[in-house]
């Protein structure tokens, strides 16, 4: 396991205005908090919603680094070195 997160360069998307899992909604399930990927933009839900959505994009995607979308959070996680990356504020 790294120490720090090699992979800051990838930030390419920092925001967004969705505001609900994306396969969540395709399939009627429902999630507990939810993560921005830092590579696409793409909306999932944590390892703590039944799907694990965001989880699952970084398996297929190779997309390393999520955000948390929640009220008052910044940190980022990379999944790709298993670490706390640092912090982005909107």
């Amino acid at each position: 396991m790294a120490q720090e997160c090699t992979h800051l360069d990838q930030i390419r998307i920092t925001d967004t205005d969705k505001h609900v899992c994306e396969d969540c909604v395709k399939t009627g399930s429902g999630w507990v908090h939810l993560r921005l990927c830092l590579s696409c933009g793409h909306v999932g839900c944590c390892d703590s919603s039944p799907n694990k959505h965001a989880s699952k994009h970084f398996m297929t995607s190779g997309h390393p680094l999520v955000r948390s979308i929640e009220a008052g959070e910044t940190w980022v996680w990379c999944y790709a070195d298993q670490v706390v990356a640092g912090e982005l504020e909107k």
